[in-house]
């Protein structure tokens, strides 16, 4: 008995490391996470540059994937089965828009994601803090929001590629308010839209220190039945030259503006002189 009692104490003791270990891991990314300060030890700090590692950018019930893009599952998660409760007249639109999706989709032709879609998009984006100031940045076509404290009332009448939000802190998460955007949006590229009666809340609550959980539920009663509520995860970008890049557009032959690869030599920046002095001197010495 005693031989039998000191093996399981033995035994007990060498999971116990893995066992708190994994309690560790656990409580890290629950809801209890306790986020870092600014300089006024009160504001949670989301400071930083973040993205998403998923695709639901492709389509936010989930795809199969394929050239080169990973499947992805629904991102909604209520209702629970990860569909979008478009009224009948809405779902029709939505089909439509799939079948155009190629050329129709406003982001392609370098339009601003908007909101929600911006935080789940291909690119990341970064947050930028003070005490009483909530600004966020995106590389997906130069956008940017500025959040702005409750209770200052929102504009009215108008309909704005990234919207007008309003924001408070509920603890360690920040809640927001977003309305007054375009109905020409997209969700995603698979056609899925809402109108200009839309309103978007929001909740960004860090669940670690490099993971931050976003979910945003979206109202609107001439698109859909009742309310639905996405949720996804932004992991902090900790390279060391971590940034965010120009993302540029050309105008085609049709007169559309696509994006055009940073890297690509005919991406001449407006703000980069030496480039253009570069392009002028090759196009006179062809002259």
């Amino acid at each position: 008995m005693k031989l039998l009692t000191t093996v399981l104490l033995i035994l007990s003791l060498e999971s116990a490391p893995a066992v708190f270990a994994e309690q560790s891991a656990a409580q890290r990314s629950g809801s209890s996470y306790k986020p870092g300060r600014l300089w006024d030890n009160k504001t949670p700090d989301f400071r930083g540059i973040w993205q998403v590692r998923d695709t639901a950018y492709v389509n936010i019930e989930g795809h199969s994937g394929g050239k080169g893009i990973a499947p992805a599952k629904s991102i909604i998660v209520d209702p629970p089965n990860g569909k979008i409760p478009y009224t009948a007249e809405a779902l029709a639109k939505r089909q439509e828009n799939y079948k155009s999706r190629m050329t129709a989709d406003p982001s392609i032709k370098c339009y601003q994601s908007g909101v929600p879609r911006a935080t789940y998009a291909a690119t990341p984006l970064q947050i930028i803090q003070s005490p009483g100031n909530f600004v966020i940045v995106y590389q997906e076509n130069h956008a940017f929001r500025y959040f702005y404290p409750e209770p200052r009332p929102h504009f009215r009448g108008a309909d704005w590629w990234m919207g007008d939000t309003r924001y408070h802190w509920e603890g360690d998460t920040l809640v927001t308010s977003v309305s007054a955007l375009t109905d020409k949006l997209w969700l995603d590229q698979a056609g899925n839209y809402f109108s200009l009666d839309v309103n978007v809340h929001e909740r960004y609550t860090m669940t670690g220190p490099d993971t931050l959980q976003y979910e945003a539920t979206i109202e609107d009663a001439k698109v859909y039945t009742r309310p639905w509520t996405i949720r996804t995860v932004l992991h902090r970008l900790k390279d060391a030259g971590a940034r965010l890049i120009e993302d540029e557009c050309l105008e085609d032959e049709n007169g559309i503006h696509r994006h055009i690869s940073p890297y690509d030599p005919k991406n001449l920046l407006k703000n980069d002189y030496r480039r253009w002095r570069i392009a002028d001197a090759v196009s006179k010495n062809k002259k």
